[in-house]
């Protein structure tokens, strides 16, 4: 099964049976190729006692866990090969993942992540409002995690304008001229969690009660990076979209769940609020104590697997995340395999989200 073969089918048309089989076979042929690639990862599977030929299942692949990336230069290619190299978020105490792709792994990324948000944006490029700083992404060669974040998004914007300037201060001006220019038309934001609070929101509503009104009731926002400031301030899920629609008519949004060590393979949030794994990835849910698989409605340490990562061994990962997993094939969205929340970092993880990072330091 390749990537390629992958891409063909639909990105939420496969039940859990059909979903099952081909991510065994795909996450055996990568666990395979970085066995041979990768000699840590080599080392850590036959210091295990592994054997990828007797697997039954992908959920039965050994995973790594996520803050090995931070120890670790875990690569499956040459350094010529390097295309880009990913960081992760973290405080300016924290050491930070770094994440090493090649041409293929880095276009795949690109595919996989076109098929899945186009399920939910449309396929047509919009005008496109980044609620950031352009700054964030000036390095091309060396990504953090909140400028992937942008530039991944920004292939679904046709004319782009970037909300706040270098202080993050709205640019109100910019703003309205954009606005104006596209007015009609169906737009898409993009942010992180806490700065749309923060930066956008915030001032939209000040400006609001001096009689400044923006109209953004035609636009779709897509945000991700981290709750834990906004719950801190008593912000919930629903409380969030209602400010947003109050203060500027935006009522279309949706969270998504994902993180660098597998860029690409994100997880929308659709109309009834569950995010979603698609063909490209899963969501198992680990019992703490022994990590066995946990049942439908049981909280547990979420791990993530992904068909995409072939310049380095991050196939198969535990985070240090908790959530539960809601159903499988039956969301009332329409959309096939597992839907989930996300309850938040274990205690005494790292935070590690574009959001929160940003929200600690700022």
């Amino acid at each position: 099964m390749t990537f390629e073969d992958i891409l063909e089918i639909p990105p939420f048309s496969l039940n859990e049976e059909e979903k099952e089989k081909l991510l065994t076979e795909r996450l055996a042929e990568l666990t395979k190729l970085h066995q041979g690639k990768c000699p840590e990862y080599r080392h850590m599977l036959e210091a295990s006692g592994f054997d990828v030929d007797a697997v039954q299942s992908y959920k039965d692949i050994p995973f790594l866990p996520v803050r090995l990336f931070k120890v670790l230069e875990l690569k499956s290619v040459s350094k010529d090969s390097i295309v880009k190299t990913m960081t992760s978020s973290g405080t300016t105490e924290q050491a930070v993942s770094r994440i090493y792709l090649d041409g293929v792994t880095s276009s795949n990324q690109q595919k996989a992540m076109v098929k899945i948000v186009s399920k939910f944006t449309g396929s047509g490029r919009m005008p496109m409002i980044i609620i950031d700083c352009p700054s964030v992404v000036k390095d091309r060669a060396m990504f953090s995690a909140r400028g992937a974040g942008i530039l991944g998004f920004s292939i679904f914007g046709a004319k782009k304008i970037y909300a706040l300037d270098d202080e993050m201060k709205l640019d109100v001006a910019g703003l309205k001229d954009f606005l104006e220019r596209y007015k009609g038309q169906r737009i898409l934001l993009f942010g992180f969690t806490f700065m749309i609070w923060q930066h956008f929101y915030k001032e939209l509503l000040r400006l609001k009660e001096e009689g400044v009104a923006f109209d953004l009731s035609n636009g779709i926002l897509i945000h991700g990076g981290g709750w834990k400031k906004l719950v801190s301030e008593a912000v919930s899920h629903d409380e969030f979209h209602k400010r947003l629609e109050a203060a500027c008519g935006l009522h279309d949004i949706h969270d998504y769940y994902g993180m660098v060590e597998q860029t690409g393979c994100i997880y929308m949030e659709c109309e009834c609020g569950h995010l979603h794994a698609s063909n490209f990835s899963d969501v198992i849910i680990r019992r703490p104590l022994d990590f066995s698989e946990a049942g439908i409605g049981e909280t547990g340490i979420i791990q993530v697997v992904s068909t995409i990562p072939e310049s380095y061994p991050g196939h198969s990962l535990l985070t240090e995340d908790e959530g539960v997993i809601l159903g499988i094939d039956d969301c009332p969205c329409g959309r096939k395999g597992k839907y989930f929340k996300i309850n938040g970092r274990l205690k005494d993880a790292e935070i590690r989200g574009c959001s929160d990072t940003y929200a600690a330091k700022f």
